[in-house]
Order: structure tokens, then sequence, then C-alpha cells
């Protein structure tokens, strides 16, 4: 029922939603009557198959939405009472042929439908594969060296390839003073820190590192975290639910950490359109001054490659008293003075209160790291779930993260090669008449628009060119705009380039794509 008392739909194992609850019921077989009693506060439910379908359906089954709290695992409570009024609801479902469910006994003594797990996750991969988006890994050796060349491994042997979706933008997993660090600290630390940050498991290379990234930034601290989606989602999080009253703004387009890390904060989230600083400022207006906010968003957007325009964001922020909170994690090690970060590029560096990056593209090994105030940076370190009970990244881990941080403070070298490659393969691209999404970073997003056809593009490329290039679907991009990421690297060469765009136009000419006008 909607809030008007009119019926509605029920998708099984969806949200059952009654004013004030969220209940997830059992999955009710096609075409259920739900019966309730209790009023308008719908305190109880009557569910029970229709006899049309069911003339032999046992007693009818009451769930009680104010006393079981098993209804969200199932389980339901045998009928009391008069069932009350009552309405018809079809329910479209997957066929239940046998597989799907089964009888058993639920804690509280009910007898009630479970669900055949296998069936189940078989299920939804199937629905995955129907519709394009399963997702198949490639099988690769990277040796050292070697990048951008790979061994690809299949059934029928192995194979030289040419990766060109590589997060690894500038080729440090490669660098020789990145892999000589990692050696020497593997020889004198071992394997594993030995614990979390707390216990035991800090070692002289994590400070090191936690104190060139301050420096790089411009900081008084940063801090540590196994990933760069454990950074977004343990740092917002903690904000979140910490910050009294907090609201969290959020860019539509931001990452899944960082969206994760907005709903496991628990507070109130407002959603802004995409790199929108008139919509922001909407939002920011329409909020309580006296409330917390928290302005989320990342300097570029990895998928279409665009760029936010960081100081205006800023200047938002500083209008209405928001903290800004902003993912580098494309950006750091590649842009700005030393690679410090777009932010940085921008001249806008000291304005940002918590700036998140990754050590796992740009500086080529793994790892996220936040940089902020003293204070800021101790508080999330003392309150955050996902930085506590984890255990520290391995010693050797952090000493090839701080060789490569110290190097690209240095070398442009790297950078500038790479900026000329991007350069040069939109232009190509272009040139060829294929669909290049326009982008103002190295990020070279090329336009398929439809997960089965994009499927079939890349294993193109690979089964007759040797070029890999992973697939991208929904969810990580809308419907419709499926696409290939290309990501040049300056290990990269001339002639990689020039077969890459051959190979696509042939590819292109094979399944009748369309070009861009």
């Amino acid at each position: 029922m909607d809030g008007a008392g009119q019926p509605r739909l029920l998708v099984p194992g969806a949200p059952l939603r009654i004013p004030g609850r969220s209940i997830l019921p059992t999955p009710w077989p096609a075409r259920t009557r739900i019966s309730w009693s209790g009023g308008d506060d719908l305190e109880s439910f009557l569910v029970e198959p229709l006899e049309a379908l069911a003339p032999a359906a046992p007693s009818p089954r009451r769930i009680h939405a104010s006393r079981c709290d098993s209804i969200r695992h199932g389980c339901v409570l045998p009928p009391r009472g008069n069932p009350g009024r009552g309405v018809t609801i079809p329910v479209p479902a997957r066929p239940t042929d046998g597989r799907l469910f089964s009888r058993a006994r639920s804690g509280c003594g009910a007898r009630a439908e479970t669900l055949n797990y296998e069936r189940f996750f078989a299920d939804r991969i199937e629905d995955l594969k129907a519709e394009g988006r399963y997702r198949i890994f490639a099988d690769l050796e990277r040796r050292s060296g070697w990048f951008p060349r790979a061994i690809r491994h299949t059934a029928e042997g192995a194979a030289e390839v040419t990766v060109w979706c590589s997060n690894d933008y500038l080729g440090m997993s490669q660098h020789e003073v990145v892999r000589a660090a990692m050696k020497d600290a593997i020889d004198r630390y071992g394997a594993s820190a030995g614990g979390t940050r707390n216990i035991s498991g800090t070692s002289h290379y994590h400070v090191l590192l936690e104190e060139e990234l301050a420096g790089l930034h411009g900081t008084e601290a940063a801090l540590l975290f196994t990933s760069g989606y454990v950074a977004n989602e343990a740092a917002l999080s903690t904000l979140g639910s910490h910050l009294p009253g907090c609201v969290l703004l959020s860019d539509a387009a931001n990452h899944a950490s960082m969206i994760a890390g907005i709903r496991h904060s628990r507070t109130e989230k407002c959603i802004f359109a995409h790199n929108d600083p008139a919509d922001l400022e909407r939002k920011l207006a329409a909020l309580d001054p006296a409330l917390p906010r928290v302005v989320t968003f990342e300097s570029i957007y990895s998928m279409d490659g665009d760029i936010a325009p960081v100081a205006e964001m800023c200047d938002l922020a500083d209008r209405y008293g928001a903290m800004t909170y902003l993912d580098e994690v494309h950006a750091v090690g590649m842009y700005g003075p030393r690679g410090a970060g777009l932010a940085a590029r921008e001249g806008v560096m000291d304005r940002i209160t918590v700036i998140q990056g990754t050590l796992a593209k740009a500086f080529g090994v793994v790892g996220g790291y936040i940089a902020g105030s003293a204070a800021t940076v101790d508080f999330i370190r003392s309150y955050a779930p996902g930085f506590i009970f984890t255990s520290a990244l391995p010693p050797a881990i952090a000493a090839g993260a701080l060789a490569s941080v110290r190097y690209l403070k240095t070398s442009e070298v790297e950078r500038k090669r790479h900026r000329a490659l991007a350069e040069r393969l939109k232009r190509m691209l272009g040139e060829a008449g294929l669909p290049v999404m326009p982008s103002g970073s190295h990020i070279v997003p090329v336009l398929v628009g439809d997960p089965v056809l994009c499927r079939q593009v890349t294993d193109e490329l690979m089964e007759r060119h040797r070029i890999y290039v992973q697939p991208i679907n929904y969810p990580t991009v809308p419907r419709g705009t499926e696409r290939m990421r290309l990501t040049p690297t300056p290990l990269h060469r001339d002639e990689d380039l020039e077969h890459l765009v051959t190979a696509l136009r042939e590819v292109w000419s094979r399944f009748s794509i369309r070009v861009a006008a």
C-alpha cells in the first residue's frame, strides 16, 4: 500500500515499505493476497496464496511487524484473530519450479519458504550474462621490465598482448627505484607488518611514508589505508556518523567507494548535479547553516576523464562554511608541482579540508591515504573502524610507495611523455573517425553504447590483434554509455598507438559500428 492506502505491486525480495518501517519480506509466491489489521499503522499482515492458484494452501500466515525480528530473515508467525481487510496484489515473480524455494522450520517455530541459495546465485549470474554484463578476468603475467606487454594465459596456451587499460599510469610499478626499495625492505623487515597499526603493525616505513605524503600535499598529517576504496569508505563514514547533524553533499558521479562511505555514515546526504557549482550552491543554500556540511567530489572522474571545477567548489564551501573532501586518486603523481594533484595544479590545495589519494595508480604500488590537518587526521585515525580493525600495509609496500613518491616529486620526464602520448592518441582516434569521448585528462574513453557489442569488440581486439582492453559496462557507467577506457602510459611506443588505432578501425568495420560524425 502507498501512503494514500492504494494497493501497489510487491516485488519478491524487495522491501515492503510502510510508514516508519522497512520490512524485507519472505519471497512471496506469484499472485499473493496480503491482508492487514490494526488500522492505518499497518502493524500486522496476513499473507496467503490465491485459492485459484493454490486450492490446497496451508493456513494463512500472519506477519507481525512489531513482534518478530525474524521477519527480516523470512520468518512468519501463525495467524491470530480476525485477518481484517484484504487486497489482492499480483506479484511478478520468477517461476518457482521447486528448485528456488524449499520448506523449512524457522527459528520461532513457524513453517516458511527458504531460499535455495546456490540456485539463487546461479540465476543472478545468468542474469548478468544475458545482459552482457558478466565480467571475465584476463589471466595475465606482467613481467618486470616488459610493461605494457604481458603474457596472457588461456586453455589454448600463452601469448603476448599489449595492455591498454592499466591504472599503472606512469609505469612506476616497473621502475628500478621502486623495485629496489621493495626488495631491500623484504630482506630487512620480512613480508608482513605483523598486525594492525595499533598492535605491533606500525613500521618505520609507515611513519616515513605518511610524513612524505603530508609534505607532498602541504598538510600537517597523513594517514595510510590498505586501499583507496577503504580510505574513502572509512573517512567519509566516520566524518558523517560523528559530526553532529552532518549533511554529506556528494557529486552525482562520485566513485562507489565514496558512495559506500556516505551510505555507511547513516547521516543525511544530498546529491548535486555532476560538476555543477550552481546546483551545489542551491543545495547548500537550502540547508540549515547551523548544520555541519561536507562537500565531497573528485578532481578527475575515472570513466569520462572530465575535470572538476575545484576552485569554484572551494569558493562555495568557504561561502557556506562547509568542509571539502577531494578524491585525487586519478591525479596524484600525475598533475601539479611534484605530482601533488589537480588541486595543486589549480593553486587551491591549501583550501581542501581532506585530500584522499591512492598509491596504486600513478605511484605504482598499492594502498590509499588521506591528508589534512593534524586534528582531522588524528580524529579519523582514532575513530574509523576501517583503519583500526585491519592489518597494516606490509613494510615493503610502504617502502616502494615511499620511493615512488620521492622520485615523482623531482622527475617530470614521465609526466611530460605521458601527457604527450595521451593527446596524440586522442587526436589519432578522432582523425580515424572513432568515437573518442571528450576528456580533459589522460583518460581516453571510446564510446560503444551497448554491453554485448562492447564485449565483442574487446574480445576481437584480444583474439585477433593481441590488444587487451577491458569493456566498461553498467554499473561502472550508465546503461547506454558502455565503452572502452584507454590509458596510454609513458612506456607505450609510437608503433603501439598506430597498431591500436588500426585495429580499432578494423574492428569497427567488422561489426559495422557507426563511426563518429
